[in-house]
């Protein structure tokens, strides 16, 4: 019998890749994961379909992935499953099931794959999508949010690509009740002009509202009470020390009040990046579009939700298909990246309290360019365990920042064998460093 005509092309939402997009693609995903594993990732692989419920728990009844998107399936056994419609939960997931509570923590991921979601296929959105994803699980330190935003920043800055971040917080169960009740009483007025999701979803969900993308809703939309003005003392504490970790890293940010992000167990800081493209008109003018690359934030709660552990986690994901339509379109026929390579560390990064670990993020950019080998451990303050961590990694040198090297720009260099130290300015140190390691190329960081 002969095939359809129809059915010898990919599925709607589908496509092949080959040629200079593959190679760019492949290059983009070499660059992230180069990066990722500098900053102490480690690689992880979930199955493509997961349990039905696993999601429809943890996303949120209501929001548009649980509602219209996935793609579920019986098997003849009876089982309901679900193509993965994103990377963290199946991640979480698999923390749990191979006991990874016992590692040392925070247990730092990356997974780079394809994730399914039944929508309407746009630029650079597909029913197949790949995702670059990382998860810090087991911090419940600003550092982690800084971290993931920070190795976001350096891939797209190693790419290419201009983009702006966009922050908000979302508080905590304390302090949302009061900001839910304020949303839900200033949308009561509007409800008859909503559109049909947001009706359904102002009795189910106020606050997937914020994330309705139908334009009648957007000048409702745009003046709704913001989760700032309703945050706890404690969650503005901690987004404080977010925003003081981006203006140490130098990486500028604007604060969106009506940033929620697609999920539900998203609690305290989210954020998106968002590539700033500039096209030419036909009457020669030039405009700036805006396209959301990468997005994600904090979820303490979500493994309460899976299976009623408790586990702090950040990350987020990088969107594959778009970040390439924006290179293809950004780089020359000819014009290619190429990437490094990566070795083992051998030299320990210590850090010794709130100044010298915002110091370090800075840092260890700095190292990285310098090809140094680095390991580092960002949620230890005890300079003897991460001297004894040193130690047992075998590096040859430590770099140390306290309170006073952190103040006066300069840094301890230690050698690890004969326990010789002196005191440097932060350049001086580095080319000291590229001297004596000479041989050395860029190295996978491990943070422990």
């Amino acid at each position: 019998m002969k095939v359809k005509k129809e059915l010898l092309q990919t599925p709607r939402g589908t496509r092949d890749l080959i040629g200079e997009e593959l190679e760019i693609w492949k290059r983009v995903s070499g660059i992230a994961e180069e990066i990722a594993r500098y900053y102490g990732f480690s690689e992880i692989q979930t199955p493509h379909f997961e349990h039905s419920e696993l999601f429809s728990a943890s996303l949120g009844d209501t929001t548009d992935v649980v509602e219209k998107q996935m793609y579920t399936f019986k098997t003849r056994g009876g089982d309901s499953l679900v193509l993965r419609p994103e990377a963290t939960v199946p991640i979480v997931r698999a923390y749990f099931e191979h006991g990874m509570q016992s590692l040392p923590q925070p247990v730092l991921l990356y997974e780079n794959g394809s994730f399914f979601r039944h929508e309407s296929p746009q630029r650079g959105r597909f029913r197949e999508f790949g995702q670059f994803d990382v998860e810090i699980l087991g911090e419940d330190l600003a550092v982690a949010e800084a971290t993931v935003i920070r190795v976001f920043s350096i891939i797209f800055k190693e790419l290419g690509i201009d983009t702006s971040l966009e922050l908000n917080t979302l508080g905590d169960k304390e302090c949302r009740g009061s900001w839910r009740k304020e949303l839900t009483s200033y949308y009561r007025k509007h409800l008859e002009k909503l559109c049909k999701d947001c009706k359904r979803r102002f009795k189910e969900n106020p606050m997937r509202l914020l994330d309705c993308k139908e334009a009648v809703c957007q000048e409702f939309k745009a003046k709704a009470p913001q989760m700032l003005e309703y945050v706890c003392d404690e969650c503005k504490a901690h987004f404080k020390e977010v925003l003081e970790f981006m203006d140490a890293l130098e990486i500028p940010y604007r604060l969106n009040g009506n940033l929620v992000r697609g999920f539900d167990y998203y609690t305290r800081t989210v954020f998106e990046f968002v590539a700033n493209i500039k096209t030419v008109k036909e009457d020669g003018t030039e405009e700036v579009k805006n396209l959301s690359v990468a997005g994600g934030g904090r979820y303490d709660y979500l493994a309460q939700v899976l299976g009623g552990k408790d586990l702090p986690g950040a990350g987020g994901g990088i969107g594959l298909d778009r970040v390439v339509s924006v290179l293809m379109e950004k780089l020359d026929e000819n014009g290619r990246e190429e990437f490094t390579k990566k070795e083992k560390p051998k030299v320990f990064l210590i850090q010794l309290g709130v100044a010298a670990k915002r110091r370090t993020l800075g840092l260890m950019e700095d190292l990285r360019k310098a090809k140094i080998p680095l390991a580092q451990s960002l949620s230890k303050d005890s300079i003897r365990g991460q001297l004894r961590l040193a130690s047992k990694l075998g590096v040859l040198y430590s770099l140390i920042i306290g309170q006073k090297e952190a103040l006066d720009g300069s840094i301890i260099l230690r050698d690890m064998d004969s326990g010789m130290q002196e005191t440097l300015p932060v350049d001086r140190a580095i080319e000291r460093l590229k001297l004596k390691l000479k041989e050395s190329s860029a190295d996978g960081l491990r943070i422990l």
